[in-house]
């Protein structure tokens, strides 16, 4: 069992990008094309407004996997900064604050950092080591 396990994990990896990158997809294309917006739309020109198109074309080239531990790095800067900008001045908790997804998505965005972006990438298909 272990060793089945085992060879999945550079695909659950994979799988794992291809669902982060399509989460922040999503929440570029509710800031920046009102598309399933959420609470606000942010003004055009805003900090919001920017976040949401690093979210919307880093989030697309995440889910693709192509160049992924560089964009992986943004995308870690930009959930930290999110929470240093929106969270952290109402409280220090994340549970008081709202900002437990952003602290998360840092941590896990700094994985990809150091992981990669698995066998089913574009990376991957362009021969850039994956592991």
């Amino acid at each position: 069992m272990k060793q089945s396990l085992n060879l999945a994990r550079p695909y659950i990896l994979s799988i794992l990008r291809i669902v982060l990158g399509l989460v922040m997809f999503a929440f570029g294309m509710a800031k920046i094309f009102h598309f399933h917006p959420g609470p606000y739309t942010p003004a055009a020109g805003s900090l919001p407004w920017i976040a949401g198109w690093f979210e919307l074309v880093l989030g697309f080239v995440f889910l693709l996997g192509f160049q992924t531990r560089i964009v992986a790095f943004v995308l870690s800067g930009l959930m930290a900064s999110a929470y240093f900008i929106a969270h952290f001045p109402k409280s220090f908790f994340p549970t008081e604050n709202g900002g437990s997804l952003a602290v998360v998505l840092s941590f896990v965005f700094l994985y990809f950092v150091t992981s990669g972006a698995g066998p089913i990438s574009l990376d991957a298909a362009l021969g850039k080591k994956t592991d």
